[in-house]
């Protein structure tokens, strides 16, 4: 299967500040109209979306002992080399690449999290491309911390990431 995969990166506003309104200098209606640019249809196509706050200087000096690039690029490889293993000789490289009956054979979701994302799929009124993308972001997120089954905590990170470009489109 080829699968194209994006990453896309943008200001939510003309001035760049919104949805801090003590920085943004744009009107409600700049703003609508810069954020219409995006069809949902292609937000729905986004399975991560997340926004970055700004740091102030006291948080960019502090070292706060979170994890190095090169600790992060080691539990990517791991999770990686668990996926090759996972998916051995199918047409398959990554999580992302499941079609929805890989999705079924892959991806065990522990009751909890299962009903966690019924929650999810019910109030958020997810489509079903969402719903898929949610179990294969959880997926890599179980891989990343050597999970076998897809848990409660998995989904709600996957549900956050998935749910984060509400809090710019909401107006």
């Amino acid at each position: 299967m080829d699968c194209i995969k994006m990453v896309v990166t943008m200001n939510p506003c003309p001035c760049g500040f919104y949805p801090d309104m003590n920085r943004c200098t744009c009107t409600p209606g700049d703003i609508n109209r810069y954020l219409g640019k995006i069809s949902q249809p292609f937000l729905d196509r986004m399975d991560l979306c997340v926004h970055v706050e700004p740091l102030s200087y006291e948080e960019l000096k502090e070292n706060r002992g979170e994890s190095t690039s090169a600790q992060m690029r080691r539990a990517v490889q791991k999770a990686q080399k668990l996926q090759q293993e996972r998916y051995q000789g199918q047409k398959i490289r990554f999580n992302s690449e499941l079609s929805v009956k890989e999705v079924q054979e892959y991806c065990h979701l522990t009751r909890e999290a299962e009903q966690l994302l019924a929650q999810a799929f019910a109030q958020l009124k997810l489509s079903a491309r969402a719903y898929h993308g949610i179990i294969k972001t959880a997926r890599t997120i179980a891989d990343l911390e050597g999970a076998e089954l897809i848990g409660s905590a998995h989904i709600s990170e996957a549900v956050c990431l998935r749910s984060a470009d509400k809090k710019i489109w909401r107006l």
